[in-house]
């Protein structure tokens, strides 16, 4: 069928990572990836998963999204009066790329992976679903041209680092279409990426571009380990999560350091969250 994804989950969390960190967000992970960078702890998602109509990935996320419509105990919002409904209230009117006011409609929306870009009909999808008034987010490694997707949706772009083995596989002509809705995301596990980081940074002036985002790499459950995973290249220095975060404030980097909620949250294996 030609409207259809390989889809390996849809389900709601919060959202993890980024700059909407905390927030809730339905999930949608399709199958495939093309890169076996060495952390990767979905490894899961390289085959695993069913084929799904455009239109039943879109009725599972708006049954997902549907309890958030409005908020228990009080009356449906007239369209007419939307300034009466603040955001604090938790309602949001849905808009071009699911923003109002500067805050986002809940809950976010992602598409993630694998790698969603492998699939072509991630695009049709991510435009019905902002055209449904969703804030929509794509997680993508930056090896693929991220230029095709809609403009509404922001794009979380990886620029891998040397410790994931897939550093060469960076699409840098990526970097000219991103907008400042865009975020770049480092996955950081050693020293080594740290000062490759940096590099970067300023090479590219990627602080003008959009938010950059320092997130350190949670290492792997037993479970979560793949034959298939590149190995961390020979000679490289393990960084914990304080000394990245301390190493960013004597560095005063313009970039925001994250942490996997969900594994704080879950146990860091456990799926669905």
């Amino acid at each position: 069928m030609s409207d259809t994804l390989a889809v390996n989950e849809i389900y709601l969390s919060l959202q993890g990572e980024s700059t909407f960190a905390g927030l809730p967000c339905v999930f949608v992970r399709l199958t495939a990836c093309n890169l076996r960078c060495s952390y990767c702890d979905t490894a899961y998602a390289f085959t695993e998963g069913t084929k799904r109509t455009l239109a039943e990935v879109r009725s599972e996320v708006q049954r997902l999204a549907e309890p958030f419509a409005k908020p228990p105990n009080e009356p449906t919002p007239d369209p007419s009066q939307e300034g009466n409904y603040p955001a604090a209230h938790g309602f949001q009117f849905p808009s071009p790329g699911g923003v109002r006011g500067g805050f986002p409609r809940l809950p976010l929306v992602e598409l993630t992976g694998g790698e969603p870009l492998l699939q072509s009909n991630s695009l049709p999808l991510m435009k019905q679903l902002c055209d449904d008034g969703f804030a929509v987010l794509v997680e993508t490694s930056g090896a693929l041209d991220i230029s095709p997707v809609d403009p509404r949706v922001r794009r979380i772009m990886d620029l891998k680092c040397p410790s994931s083995g897939e550093v060469a596989r960076n699409r840098w002509e990526n970097l000219a279409h991103l907008n400042t809705t865009d975020e770049i995301k480092f996955v950081i596990g050693t020293v080594e990426d740290y000062e490759w980081s940096k590099q970067q940074i300023a090479r590219h002036k990627l602080e003008t571009i959009c938010p950059l985002l320092f997130s350190w790499v949670h290492p792997l459950a037993p479970g979560q380990q793949d034959k298939s995973l590149k190995k961390v290249p020979a000679g490289q220095t393990p960084v914990t999560r304080r000394e990245l975060a301390e190493r960013i404030i004597a560095d005063r980097l313009p970039v925001r350091f994250q942490a996997q909620l969900h594994k704080i949250i879950w146990p860091p294996e456990q799926r669905g969250v």
